[in-house]
């Protein structure tokens, strides 16, 4: 489809293209019928100027705190006139059949409405913030969770979720980077695929199934300085590579919405860039599936600069091929006005439409559109006892062993555990942001959990919102009386999250003050952190032997962690962002291009680094120990060559040498010297997390295509030579190297799917 058509885009041409590339299909999605696209087509031609920018139109109907309170006299007018096309901030299987019930039967075209919600880990059932998902470095929790998400948001009445976030961050000053996977594009794609997956299965139209929306395209996770809605300035090169790869990816999996991001990229705002969206996202990938602005962001594109009036931000945005304005009415009320001026943009309003259309469609509901919302099936499945149990998992793979000196862990069932810390007892902060219909009464803190099971003293301590030093007192005497000291610390779940921007990411409140006085105990000490984002540590875990990252986990955190920390579950989770020692590190990646005077622990020889800090992060990327061990061998690569590109094996043997059945993660990474050009130092091109018995072997065997060594220079290029192979237990812990040949050089097809939006296969042998 070319921008500058003139002709009104009917619904055959439109879902034509949708079929020629694979825009909604985690798996490959059923075309519509004839029916659905004759009446897509038929109700294009009838609709009004305003009906079209009705549906068009998202409106809130109440807000996160207080769901559906908007849903008044007025709104239901809007409704009945055709003048909404989606509510969000809206739930509850009663309430929503009602309200399409307005738009099907009181009408003048009966088009149903889109429910949307912002489910991002969970509906009622709350699994661990995205974050701690992406460290399990296992897609299937992921998937996992977004379908018990999509099952409870589905049968509650929601059509629609604006998830997943999938932005790449490397700055955790920037609080959004709990709703993400981290740093890397290879990681960050495989889970965006895999949440793609469980929200939307391989039928929209079937059961307990809902739209995915990938957000937020436009690099909003590179915002300068960490500082959320602030600008991103960076080349082409590291938008393709690095940023835009999970999108890539989402659209090729088949994600039925996207969002654009609030940000300015390179100066362009992205909710206007139509060199971004319409350029790259539709004529580029192909993509067809509805896109929507943030939150008021087609009005704020006058804030920034791009537009002076309302009239001409709603030009800018349909020009840019954003179809729907989520709650600023700005469509609704200016773009007509602009069309007015303008008539060339009412082809870009029926493509719009058509795309909106196309989307209820696969939902199935012109069909059916009472099928979403079951009273009866809401009260039994919203937190059922099999969701439980698939959070419980979730949190348990989703945890990481960052040190264990000594052998700390885990602690014995006959050892008196003094607990300190708020946290502990935080039953709100296991939930995370963005809850969606979760509930604190029903999440089970650490406390709770480990007084089941062990012999426990708790004493709070400090607090991360107080400075008061007034618990630590008792705190270090609960300490004295215990044999091992079980501390919390972090942040609560209101300091991570939109718009929780923080210059200094260090323990707030009188935490630091707390563990410098238990240091002084004697004691071992078991550091607990429970955060929202990497947290700058070296100083207040100095001395500590044992530390456990377990982020926000959601409702079964403290069995989790309670199971971890005596040892009933071995962790296997692995870092998805670098720990930093201090803040001033940031942004930083394991994925750096190396330099002319690469980092030199002699401070007397010039070279690129802090000279008041250690080199690199006190954590790296992909790191994470367990209650076992494990020894890599036998690595063996083959290639083949069939014309096109080089398919590559990559074998590994694996072995548990410990006395613990446990998981290990094994990762594959690759640096690609390209001649002109200073390429990452590493890149993650592959993962498999494994479960080995004691003494137990098995082989790992990734399967990868001369694409994924492909970098950007104006269009994907693969460069014949020599390809460095490591595979290993972390970025930082490579256990066996290898040497691969691209033996030529060539241009990849433009469109296709190259570098880290690619999957590698993997066996397990």
């Amino acid at each position: 489809m070319r921008v500058d058509r003139r002709s009104v885009l009917v619904a055959g041409t439109l879902l034509a293209a949708s079929a020629r590339f694979p825009a909604f299909a985690a798996a490959p999605a059923k075309p519509l019928t004839a029916a659905q696209e004759s009446r897509i087509a038929a109700l294009i031609r009838a609709m009004t100027l305003d009906e079209k920018l009705g549906q068009m139109t998202q409106i809130a109907g109440g807000r996160q705190i207080a769901l559906n309170s908007r849903l008044d006299a007025a709104a239901l007018d809007r409704v009945r006139a055709g003048r909404v096309g989606s509510f969000l901030h809206v739930a509850g299987a009663e309430p929503l059949q009602a309200l399409q019930r307005v738009a099907v039967e009181e009408s003048r075209l009966g088009v149903p409405l889109l429910f949307a919600m912002d489910v991002v880990h969970g509906y009622r059932t709350i699994f661990p913030v995205p974050l701690a998902m992406a460290a399990s470095f296992d897609p299937d929790v992921p998937r996992q969770a977004a379908r018990v998400a999509a099952t409870e948001a589905s049968v509650s009445g929601l059509h629609w979720t604006f998830a997943p976030m999938i932005d790449i961050a490397r700055d955790a000053r920037w609080g959004r980077v709990v709703e993400g996977a981290g740093e890397d594009p290879y990681l960050g794609a495989r889970i965006a695929v895999a949440q793609i997956d469980g929200f939307q299965t391989a039928n929209l139209a079937g059961g307990d199934a809902m739209l995915a929306c990938a957000k937020h395209i436009g690099a909003y996770g590179a915002a300068a300085g960490g500082r959320d809605y602030d600008s991103a300035e960076l080349s082409e090169r590291t938008l393709r590579e690095t940023y835009l790869a999970p999108f890539h990816a989402a659209a090729d999996a088949g994600v039925g919405t996207m969002m654009t991001a609030f940000n300015d990229l390179a100066g362009v705002p992205t909710t206007g860039n139509a060199k971004l969206v319409r350029g790259i996202l539709r004529q580029e990938w192909g993509y067809q599936g509805l896109v929507v602005s943030d939150w008021n962001a087609i009005l704020e594109l006058m804030a920034h600069g791009a537009a002076a009036t309302p009239a001409e931000a709603a030009a800018l945005a349909l020009r840019a091929s954003v179809d729907m304005d989520m709650t600023s009415d700005t469509y609704a009320d200016h773009l007509g006005t602009a069309v007015a001026a303008d008539p060339s943009l009412l082809p870009l309003v029926d493509e719009a439409v058509g795309r909106i259309l196309a989307a209820k469609a696969r939902l199935g509901l012109f069909d059916d559109p009472y099928r979403f919302g079951d009273a009866a099936r809401e009260s039994a499945v919203l937190g059922s006892a099999n969701h439980r149990a698939a959070a419980r998992r979730a949190a348990e793979r989703s945890i990481v062993l960052l040190r264990n000196e000594g052998e700390t862990l885990p602690i014995g069932r006959d050892r008196k555990i003094a607990l300190i810390g708020a946290l502990a007892d935080d039953a709100s902060s296991t939930l995370g942001s963005w809850r969606a219909r979760g509930q604190a009464d029903d999440s089970v803190t650490l406390r709770q959990a480990l007084g089941e099971v062990a012999n426990v003293e708790y004493v709070p301590g400090a607090a991360p919102r107080s400075d008061d030093q007034g618990g630590i007192t008792s705190a270090v005497a609960a300490a004295s009386r215990a044999d091992v000291v079980v501390v919390a610390l972090g942040e609560d779940y209101d300091f991570s999250g939109e718009a929780r921007s923080r210059s200094d990411i260090t323990l707030p409140g009188a935490q630091t003050a707390l563990i410098e006085a238990l240091r002084g105990t004697g004691k071992p000490i078991v550091a607990v952190l429970m955060n929202g984002r990497p947290l700058a540590l070296e100083e207040a875990l100095t001395g500590i032997p044992a530390v456990v990252e377990t982020w926000f986990l959601g409702n079964e955190s403290g069995h989790a962690i309670a199971d971890v920390l005596l040892g009933q579950v071995s962790p296997a989770g692995r870092l998805p962002m670098g720990i930093p020692r201090r803040s001033g590190q940031l942004p930083m990646s394991y994925a750096h291009a190396p330099t002319g005077r690469p980092a030199n622990p002699d401070l007397s020889v010039d070279s690129a680094r802090y000279r008041d800090v250690d080199i690199g992060p006190l954590f790296p990327f992909g790191h994470g120990l367990s209650y076992s061990r494990f020894a890599y061998s036998s690595l063996e690569v083959s290639a083949r060559d069939d014309g096109k590109q080089t398919r590559f094996t990559v074998a590994v043997n694996v072995r548990n040498t410990g006395s613990v059945e446990a998981d290990e993660v094994v990762q594959l990474y690759v640096r690609v010297p390209v001649a002109g050009l200073a390429r990452p130092v590493k890149e993650l091109r592959g993962f498999a997390r494994i479960s080995l018995k004691p003494g137990q072997s098995r082989s790992v065997t990734f399967t990868l295509g001369s694409d994924q060594f492909a970098y950007w220079d104006d269009g994907w290029h693969v460069a014949a030579g020599e390809v460095e192979c490591m595979v290993g237990a972390s970025s930082d812990d490579i256990r066996q190297t290898a040497v691969l040949t691209l033996p030529r050089s060539y241009a990849v097809a433009d469109g296709a799917l190259a570098g880290a939006a690619l999957a590698t296969g993997v066996t397990i042998g």
